[in-house]
C-alpha cells in the first residue's frame, strides 16, 4: 500500500508485515513444483530408449529385405514423432521451469534458446499449442500414408481431432497478445501527476533545470524513413494517453523516426531502425545501443524509438548520462538506491543518453552497473554513446566489461557513421 506522508516530496510503501510474511509463504510454496520437472526429465530418457528402440527394429528391418516402402515412411514418422515428443517435454521442462520455479542461470552460455530471455507463461502456452498441433500433423499423416489399412471413421476423427487443435493455437495465440498488451497498459495507464496530484519524485522529479545548456539533439528532420504511425492527438482516448506518455517521458524535444534525415549517416542499419520502431523490443525486454560520433543522429534515434514505444503503450523515461549519475547518487547518498531502482521498474524503457562524453569515477560507474544488472532481463533500455563497447572503459574504469555483458547480451547495436550534422550546417552557413 501506498501513503503519502508530508508535502509533496515524501512518498512512502507502508506493508503490512503479516500480510508480507504470508505472500512470501505462498510464492515459496513454487518449489514443490520442482519434482514434477524432474519426473518429466526421467520421462525423456524413456523417450529416448523408446527412439533407439524404432531405430533398431528399423535398421534391422532394412537389413533383412523386409522392409517395404511404406513401412520405412511409417517407421520415420513414429521416429520424427518421438522426437517431437521430447521436444516438447524439454520446452516444457526448462521454460515451465523458468518460468513458475526459478531462473535458470544461463546468461552468458553459448545455447541459451534465444526465446528463454523472455518467456513468459503466455508465450510458453502458445510454444506447446504449436508443438502439439505438429505432432498431431505428423500423427495425421501417418494415417493418410498407411490408408488402406485405416479405416475411414479413423480417419475422419483423426482429421476433426487435428483441426482442433489448429483453431485451439489459433485462438490462443490471438487472446495472448491482447493479455499481454493489457498487462503492459496497466503499467502505463497509471494514474499520471496532475493538478491536485502529487507524484513521487523518485521517479517523476523534473531535470530540466540540469539540461540548461545542453547542446541542439541530433540530427534534425528531412527525409521521411519510416512508414508513420498515428501520432498523439487531443482529447479522450488512445492517442491523449500516448500524449500523456510523451510528456511524462521527458523528451527535451519531440523527435520523430519519420523526420529522421537518412541521407545524412554515412551509414547505419535501415531494415534494424525499421524494426525496432515497431517497438516489439521492449515487450521483448531487449536493449537498444546506438553509437557513433557526436552529431550522426543519436539521440534523434533515440528520442524518436522513445515516442514509438509510448504510443505503443508503454511508460518511458529520458534522461542524460550525467542526469541518470546524479539522480543515483542523490538516491544512494539518502540510502534510498534500491528503492529507487525498484520504482524505475514501472517504466520498461530508460533511455540514456550521450555516455562517453563525461567520465565517472569508480563510485558513480559502479551505479550505472547498479542500474543495468537490475534491468537485465527485466526491462529495456536504450543507450547511445560516441564510443564503441571497447572503449567503454574510458568512462566505466572496471564495471565496464560485466556492464558490457549484461547490456549487450539481448541487444540490436547500431553503428552510425558520418560527420556532425550540426557542424555541417554550422560551416554551410558560414559559407554562404
Amino acid at each position: 500500500m501506498q501513503v503519502f506522508h508530508g508535502g509533496p516530496e515524501e512518498w512512502r510503501t507502508v506493508r503490512n508485515p503479516t500480510t508480507t510474511t504470508l505472500g512470501y509463504a505462498l510464492f515459496a510454496t513454487r518449489w514443490l513444483q520442482a519434482p514434477l520437472y524432474f519426473g518429466l526429465v526421467a520421462a525423456q530418457g524413456v523417450y529416448v530408449y523408446k527412439f533407439f528402440k524404432e531405430l533398431w527394429t528399423l535398421i534391422k528391418m532394412c537389413v533383412s529385405g523386409h522392409a517395404t516402402e511404406t513401412y520405412v515412411m511409417l517407421a520415420v514418422l513414429k521416429l520424427v514423432d518421438v522426437v517431437m515428443i521430447a521436444n516438447l517435454l524439454i520446452m516444457v521442462i526448462v521454460g515451465g521451469y523458468e518460468t513458475f520455479v526459478s531462473r535458470i542461470g544461463l546468461q552468458g552460455h553459448r545455447d541459451q534458446p534465444e526465446w528463454l530471455s523472455h518467456v513468459n507463461s503466455n508465450v510458453l502456452k502458445v510454444k506447446l499449442a504449436t508443438a502439439i498441433v505438429g505432432i498431431s500433423s505428423v500423427h495425421l499423416l501417418q494415417m493418410f500414408v498407411d490408408v488402406h489399412h485405416t479405416s475411414r471413421h479413423a480417419l475422419l476423427w483423426g482429421t476433426v481431432i487435428h483441426m482442433a487443435f489448429i483453431f485451439s493455437a489459433a485462438i490462443l495465440a490471438y487472446m495472448s497478445g491482447p493479455m499481454a498488451a493489457h498487462g503492459d497498459r496497466g503499467h502505463a495507464d497509471r494514474p499520471q501527476a496532475g493538478p491536485g496530484r502529487a507524484a513521487p519524485p523518485q521517479v517523476e522529479q523534473d531535470h530540466g533545470d540540469q539540461r540548461h545548456g545542453k547542446p541542439e539533439q541530433e540530427a534534425p528532420a528531412a527525409t521521411p524513413a519510416v512508414p508513420r504511425q498515428p501520432g498523439p492527438g487531443p482529447g479522450p482516448g488512445p492517442d491523449a494517453d500516448a500524449e500523456a506518455r510523451i510528456r511524462a517521458a521527458r523528451f527535451p524535444a519531440r523527435k520523430l523516426l519519420e523526420d529522421f534525415d537518412q541521407q545524412h549517416p554515412r551509414g547505419f542499419d535501415r531494415e534494424t531502425v525499421a524494426r525496432l520502431g515497431k517497438a516489439e523490443f521492449v515487450a521483448a525486454r531487449r536493449n537498444v545501443v546506438l553509437v557513433g560520433p557526436p552529431g550522426t543522429g543519436k539521440t534523434h534515434l533515440a528520442i524518436g524509438l522513445g515516442v514509438r514505444a509510448c504510443q505503443a503503450g508503454h511508460r518511458v523515461l529520458f534522461a542524460t548520462a550525467a542526469e541518470w549519475a546524479a539522480r543515483l547518487s542523490d538516491a544512494r547518498a539518502a540510502g534510498r538506491l534500491d528503492a529507487e531502482l525498484a520504482a524505475l521498474d514501472e517504466y520498461p524503457l530508460l533511455i540514456v543518453d550521450e555516455v562517453g562524453y563525461t567520465p565517472f569515477d569508480a563510485a558513480t560507474a559502479g551505479l550505472f552497473f547498479r542500474l543495468v544488472a537490475h534491468r537485465y532481463e527485466r526491462a529495456s533500455l536504450i543507450v547511445t554513446s560516441d564510443r564503441p563497447f571497447g572503449r567503454w572503459d574510458e568512462v566505466f574504469g572496471a564495471c565496464a566489461p560485466a556492464m558490457v555483458d549484461r547490456l549487450a547480451h539481448h541487444a540490436d547495436v547500431v553503428r552510425l557513421d558520418g560527420d556532425s550534422y550540426r557542424t555541417r550546417r554550422a560551416t554551410s552557413a558560414w559559407a554562404d
